[in-house]
């Protein structure tokens, strides 16, 4: 039997990068996904599952809005009647000069989908879980803010430090529910989001800076996103029944070096 057999999870900002990682996993576990993102390209994923013989919904949903993940429950249930798994992975990083110019946009567009996102769609899909006996949270922070951060992250870094806070209290605020909550803190990932920051950096030269980023990582690479699909696929079992409230760094080890020279 896979791991997540009979399983219903539902996975937001499912539509590309680290979210289609995960749902590609999830759906070789066995799980029966929801797939939920803005656009319209989650709609084409959750279709092409489906086409291989996986059993896969997809809805858009602005996390930022809890009446959209109101609604996302509501099909969830309308569909499987229950959910095992919620993997809060919908999220943005937008490189801002903090002391540039500022009409506070980047900020709360950070702070609505980073943070609200992860409040919304947790406060709406949970009450599921606690119906169905206990399950798993899975949120996405990052080794950014809680751990490092470079110039521009400003923004991105203060809401997935955030997200560590919300992992710990909401892991103890439903432990008595059977319900086990962590979060995963990648490094770079070889998605949409990091090709987008390398863009930013170096506008005539972004393969310039993806290279000059594994440079920089022990294992000399990026993380492929199904690579954190599989521990999102661990955290979101029995296989890690005994774990909650902790965050999982995933990162290559480029967190690990005190200096940039010592030793070279």
């Amino acid at each position: 039997m896979k791991k997540l057999e009979g399983k219903v999870c539902v996975i937001t900002g499912a539509s590309k990068g680290i979210g289609e990682g995960i749902a590609k996993v999830y759906a070789k576990y066995g799980a029966k996904l929801v797939l939920a993102a803005r656009g319209p390209k989650v709609l084409e994923l959750a279709s092409e599952l489906k086409s291989q013989g996986f059993e896969a919904t997809g809805v858009q949903v602005d996390v930022s809005d809890f009446e959209s993940c109101n609604k996302l429950a509501e099909i969830t249930e309308k569909t499987y009647g229950k959910v095992d798994t919620l993997v809060c992975n919908a999220g943005i990083c937008v490189l801002e000069d903090f002391l540039g110019d500022d009409d506070f946009k980047n900020r709360d567009m950070h702070i609505d989908i980073n943070i609200k996102g992860v409040w919304n769609a947790t406060k709406a899909i949970l009450p599921s879980i606690v119906s169905n006996g206990g399950g798993a949270v899975v949120i996405m922070s990052s080794v950014t803010g809680d751990m490092v951060a470079d110039p521009g992250e400003v923004a991105y870094a203060t809401s997935k430090a955030a997200l560590v806070g919300f992992t710990k209290s909401m892991a103890r605020e439903v432990a008595d529910k059977n319900i086990r909550v962590n979060a995963i803190c990648p490094g770079y990932v070889l998605t949409p989001l990091v090709e987008g920051m390398a863009q930013q950096s170096d506008p005539e030269h972004p393969e310039r800076a993806i290279k000059a980023i594994a440079d920089a990582v022990p294992l000399k690479r990026l993380a492929d996103p199904e690579e954190v699909g599989e521990l999102a696929a661990f955290l979101g079992c029995k296989e890690s029944s005994y774990i909650t409230g902790t965050q999982i760094v995933i990162d290559g080890g480029s967190t690990l070096p005190e200096t940039s020279s010592m030793g070279q």
